[in-house]
Parts: C-alpha cells; structure tokens; sequence
C-alpha cells in the first residue's frame, strides 16, 4: 500500500455547539486535496479523538471515505489501550471504505514491550486492511523498542510506521531492520527533511493544512537530489510549524486554518480556546508567512 509522502493528519471540524460538522469536514477533504496532501489519517490525536465517541468516529470515517472516492488514501485512527475495544472499532471503520488503519502505542496503561506486540497483532490480524504503527512516547509515555517494530513489521499487513520520538538514530535503525516495502513517517514536521534523509518516506503531518504545498514541494526538491532548495523549503517554512505547536494542538491550526478561510470551528474539552494574545500571534504569523511566500522569499 502506498500512503504517500505527505499525509495530513486531519483536524475535526466542530460547529459552534461543538458537534462535529460533516460539511466543514466535506470541505476541508477537498481543501487539503488540492493543497498538497496525498492521504488523510481521520481521528488521530489531531483530530481530537479521545474526544470523540466511537458513532463520531465511525460517522467520520464513513464521510471522509466518501468523500475522497479513492482520490487519495484514508487511514483511520482507530487505535485505543483497550485491544478488544481497537478491533471492535477497527471492524466499524473497515465497513466504512477506508483503506487503512492507525494504531496507537497504548496509553496510560503502560504495557511491557511483549503486551505492545500482542496488542498490536491482535488488531492486525483482525482486519485485512493495511496497518500503520504509531509510536508517540511523548503521549503515550512508553516508547515502542527497535525490537518490537521490526518484529511487528514480519506481519504482513504491518506495513508503516509513524514514528514521533523524535530520535533519528532509531529511525536509521529500523529502517535498516525492515524490509524495503515497510514505510516509515515523520510524526514531527520539523523532522520530516532529517527523516527523508535518512531514508524515510515522508510525513504525517499538522503543518500540511497550512503549508501542504511548500512540504510537497520540499520533498519532490529532495527526492530529485536537489538538497540545497529543499533545505532552504525548510527553513522558511520552519517558524511557522513551530506556531502550529505553540500551545495544546490542534488549538493553533485549527486558529490558523479559520484564520485564512477553512472553517473548522473550535476544540473540545480539555482543550480550551487560544487567549487573544496567543490568536493574534498566531494570526500576524501566517499573515506574514503568505506575503513573504507571495513574493518569492
């Protein structure tokens, strides 16, 4: 299965009553289509999924699949730290036409490395659909070990790995240790040019709802040997992915994507609205960001 290079990990769009807004939703898929993105992951973390109750999701994967019509791949969040309640979802999502799935390193209860692999290939072997790991030690606060994604990666519908570490030296690893079908994603943006250079295949990005193109473009400049302008990409691009996680994501992008004209409306709790001052930087950013971009720096 071939995700990509730049899969956008997708806000949910809410209403003002906070309810999930499938028109928006409908909007922002051909948004993000025709603005760089070339696969949508629905109901990860930027999507606000421990948030979302299992109908939402379900709902949700169902109108995004409808959407797309198989312009692009969908991959679906259903990972959870509940294996039973991963493969009852993952079945729901599987019904809805998407063409993958996204589990997440279980939270909270702090699995050994052994309960992650049997978590992980219970779910696999639950559903034919092509399964991407998802390692975010940052929130999950274990971190999945070399050994056990290449031994997750001898499953054959493991097919990718989103690694947000953050440690690329493990990346070089386990690219090394796998087999050359099995993909493996930045779950940082500022990471995806290092991640690319040593052997990645891309990125799951936040930063693609706003800089979907300039990422694509960085990484066509990269892949045809042209290191030089890619690295200059990223530079450029650089301050305004690191507003995106100014303060508890997907709050930034989510001020940023309304801020030029894609409606999203706001977070649920426990996330809470920017403060006026945090708007308004947001804001000046991308503002600044669009003039220098329009004019060639």
């Amino acid at each position: 299965m071939n995700f990509g290079n730049v899969l956008t990990a997708m806000v949910t769009p809410f209403n003002e009553a906070g309810e999930i807004d499938f028109e928006r939703t409908k909007g922002l898929v051909n948004y993000l289509i025709a603005n760089g993105t070339e696969g949508l992951v629905v109901a990860g973390t930027t999507g606000e999924s421990p948030t979302l109750s299992n109908n939402e999701k379900v709902k949700l994967f169902q109108t995004v699949a409808e959407e797309v019509n198989g312009r692009i791949p969908v991959i679906a969040g259903t990972g959870t730290n509940n294996t039973r309640a991963s493969i009852e979802l993952t079945k729901e999502a599987a019904a809805t036409g998407v063409d993958g799935i996204m589990l997440v390193v279980p939270y909270y209860n702090k699995p050994s490395q052994e309960g992650m692999y049997q978590h992980f290939k219970s779910i696999a072997e639950s559903t034919a659909l092509p399964v991407m790991l998802y390692n975010i030690p940052g929130r999950s606060v274990v971190n999945m070990e070399l050994e056990t994604i290449v031994r997750l990666s001898g499953i054959p519908n493991i097919v990718s790995l989103k690694e947000a570490s953050g440690d690329l030296d493990k990346v070089s690893e386990i690219i090394s240790h796998t087999s050359d079908n099995f993909t493996v994603y930045s779950g940082d943006d500022s990471l995806t040019l290092p991640t690319l250079a040593v052997g990645g295949t891309g990125v799951i990005s936040v930063a693609s709802h706003i800089l979907g193109n300039e990422m694509q473009e960085m990484v066509k400049l990269f892949q045809n040997g042209d290191v030089a302008n890619a690295s200059a990409i990223h530079r450029h691009i650089l301050p305004v992915m690191k507003a995106l996680f100014s303060a508890p994501s997907p709050t930034p992008v989510k001020e940023a994507l309304n801020h030029i004209g894609v409606p999203v409306g706001g977070v649920r709790l426990p996330l809470v609205p920017l403060t006026e001052s945090e708007r308004a930087s947001i804001c000046k950013l991308v503002a600044a960001y669009e003039v220098k971009n329009a004019i060639g720096y």
